[in-house]
């Protein structure tokens, strides 16, 4: 965002903290929180796009996607736009909320919506990368699915990262566990526990679900 005068960020009601605090403070005319109005965070996101922003729209993932449903389908998709969805605290993670929280269909609606891309890195570094993608490279909408706060890092000897390519985080010639999003450091617990049985195990994250790398699964799965 220091860099690129066209970076905005649109919340619906959500308190920034740390780095997108000091970004508010920084740039107040570029952070724009929106309030309890999911709806009016996609229309002001598609209607900046189109003024050659690059908007994030972030808050809790069902309110991202579920809520604003219609306003993601006709103004972001089928317009084509280059905004990136944020749905943070994604699947069970706000559990204890209710079910107003849950978002276990995200990846599946998300999926469903032409020109939509899919997003879901496994731990803080990847989403730095996925974050730089959305924010240089992508052309068109991303729904990008995180986790909460406080995730490892366990990227720290992966490949490279690549968008629409699956990604080893470690390589292994017996066992291969694919995986993506905050369900990879689950993979890496699994992996412990078949290197006890003396089993060499890769971890791989599909941190893009859509467009899904079928080339490099098929590859994987010869393998």
């Amino acid at each position: 965002a220091i860099k690129n005068k066209k970076i905005y960020i649109v919340v619906a009601d959500i308190s920034p903290s740390g780095n997108m605090a000091k970004f508010q403070k920084k740039y107040p005319h570029r952070f724009l929180n929106i309030g309890v109005s999911e709806q009016t965070m996609i229309g002001m996101c598609a209607g900046l796009s189109m003024e050659g922003m690059r908007p994030f729209a972030y808050t809790i993932s069902t309110f991202t996607l579920y809520r604003p449903f219609e306003m993601v389908r006709n103004d972001i998709c089928y317009q084509n736009l280059p905004v990136t969805i944020v749905g943070m605290g994604a699947g069970v993670i706000y559990s204890t909320l209710g079910s107003t929280h849950h978002s276990m269909e995200d990846i599946a609606i998300a999926s469903a919506i032409p020109n939509m891309q899919v997003l879901a890195p496994c731990d803080p570094e990847e989403m730095k990368l996925a974050t730089e993608w959305c924010a240089t490279i992508s052309n068109g909408p991303t729904y990008m699915r995180l986790g909460k706060a406080g995730e490892p890092n366990l990227t720290e000897n992966a490949e490279k990262f690549e968008f629409g390519k699956v990604r080893y985080l470690c390589r292994g010639s017996d066992i291969a566990i694919i995986s993506y999003g905050v369900l990879v450091n689950m993979a890496f617990k699994i992996k412990k526990k078949y290197e006890s049985d003396r089993k060499k195990v890769s971890v791989i994250s599909c941190h893009t679900v859509k467009p899904l790398d079928t080339n490099g699964i098929l590859e994987i799965l010869q393998n």
